[in-house]
């Protein structure tokens, strides 16, 4: 028998065969045995003959042959009777009883009963007992467990993919705090005017829009094969690439980008008619080298990611606008074999070293074949004049001093205005009409600036509306139409 590192006897398995079975040891030690004290009677038999009696040669021979016969009778007798006894009482009850454990492992739970000889030795009856037993609660055990990992797996795979808990669950170092280094592709996705939209609704009606968005692009991500890496209020952070990279993981990712613009229409066409406003939701995408692992402490962990391309993809989804998918060019260099873009774009934004440049992506081909229409078609724009005073905005924080400005046109989603102060394209304004009409004061209207042209001497600002209340807009498309 061999022993293990811990001192404890290792017992042989069934795939070792320098260990014999429980019939051959048993019946070959007893035969040995008989026949050492046979050998023994025999030779103090005929030498106490020889002695005593000082018999010639030719009777001690044959005394010697008869009591060999009566030993070899002897032996026989008891070999075959000890036999039967053995094997009913001893022997067969043990092989039944292994015979079980080898079905065992292979039928399960179904096969647990050994069907005794009667009168088995109590000894072999209890082990049977007891196996039964052992056997009941090993059962009971792997049912708690496996009920437990699948409330686990479930129940975490609402928070994190599924890919990533079965990474947890299955490696002693999952929940280790830590990371790797690989190479990753980030969706970034925000609503536009939502914040709007929260001081307009109850708290319960804004929760449910806000579920039914989610579970909307949660579909959408899952179907790509995304990470979801958490929710940020509207925003989503999504990871392609973890836990392990995949060749198409920007393709992927951009096709997700696209289809979850097509399913927000889809969605935009159902909550319009309970009275809600269309959503609005910019996407920025980034392809680049992160830390993917577990982050914080030993009391509470989080899987994410950490690095600048989350940073960078986080700036290019702030510079979209509703309905746009920004592709970085880390992402489009991977890409541009299969998408429909329109030409680079290059900013250079607060915090980064190097211009970034990005491409609005509106089509990606086969095997994804998603396309969608941009909101940047060219509107009908009508002229009106309207003085407003607005301020930027960034990082969240207006400033303090306003600017005055009056729209030359308008239309459903754009205007172009005269500003009285330079404004750099991508920046970001809170917009006032400095006028009430029919008892009706305009609100907070939030607008991007896209470009610049210079106009009959003028300059004039192309802006995007990226956030307007519902009653400031029905005004608005009541003017315009008015106007035309």
């Amino acid at each position: 028998m061999g022993h293990s590192d811990s001192g404890q006897t290792t017992y042989p398995t069934e795939s070792n065969n320098n260990h014999k079975g429980v019939r051959e040891v048993l019946l070959n030690g007893i035969f040995i045995r008989i026949l050492i004290i046979e050998g023994i009677l025999l030779v103090w038999s005929v030498g106490y003959r020889f002695v005593v009696d000082m018999t010639d040669i030719t009777d001690l021979l044959w005394y010697t042959l008869r009591i060999l016969v009566l030993v070899a009778i002897i032996i026989g007798f008891m070999m075959i009777t000890l036999r039967r006894f053995l094997d009913r009482k001893i022997i067969s009850p043990l092989e039944m009883i292994t015979a079980a454990n080898r079905r065992f492992k292979e039928d399960g739970e179904e096969v647990q009963h050994v069907n005794l000889p009667t009168r088995t030795p109590r000894e072999i009856g209890e082990i049977v007992s007891t196996r039964k037993e052992l056997l009941a609660n090993i059962f009971k055990v792997s049912q708690e467990r496996l009920a437990l990992v699948d409330f686990i797996r479930a129940t975490f795979g609402r928070y994190l993919s599924k890919e990533v808990v079965e990474e947890i669950l299955a490696s002693p170092e999952g929940r280790d705090v830590g990371g790797r280094r690989t190479t990753v592709t980030i969706l970034m996705s925000d609503l536009r005017g939502f914040t709007t939209l929260s001081e307009e609704r109850d708290p319960e009606q804004l929760m449910e829009l806000l579920n039914r968005y989610l579970q909307k692009m949660t579909e959408v991500i899952q179907t790509y094969g995304g990470m979801i890496d958490e929710f940020i209020g509207d925003a989503i952070l999504v990871v392609f690439g973890v836990p392990e990279p995949m060749p198409d993981d920007a393709a992927r990712a951009v096709a997700c980008g696209m289809a979850m613009q097509k399913a927000l229409m889809q969605l935009n066409n159902e909550i319009v008619k309970e009275d809600f406003p269309p959503l609005e939701m910019g996407i920025g995408i980034n392809t680049g080298t992160v830390i993917a692992g577990n982050i914080g402490s030993e009391m509470r962990l989080k899987y994410g990611i950490v690095g600048a391309p989350v940073n960078i993809a986080s700036r290019i989804e702030s510079d979209s606008v509703g309905g746009q998918v920004l592709v970085g060019l880390s992402t489009y260099e991977q890409v541009s074999h299969l998408v429909t873009a329109e030409s680079a774009r290059t900013v250079m934004m607060k915090g980064v070293k190097a211009p970034i440049v990005y491409y609005p992506v509106t089509a990606i081909g086969p095997p994804y074949n998603v396309r969608f229409n941009t909101v940047m078609v060219n509107q009908r724009d009508v002229p009106l004049a309207l003085p407003f005073q607005c301020w930027t905005v960034e990082d969240k924080k207006v400033a303090e001093m306003s600017i005055s400005g009056e729209t030359v046109t308008l239309g459903r989603d754009f205007l172009a205005a005269e500003i009285s102060q330079p404004l750099a394209p991508m920046t970001n304004v809170k917009m006032v009409f400095d006028f009430c009409m029919d008892a009706h004061c305009f609100g907070d209207i939030y607008a991007k600036v896209l470009s610049q042209e210079s106009q009959d001497g003028k300059m004039v600002y192309q802006m995007r509306i990226t956030s307007i209340s519902k009653a400031d807009r029905d005004i608005l498309k009541q003017w315009m139409e008015q106007a035309n």
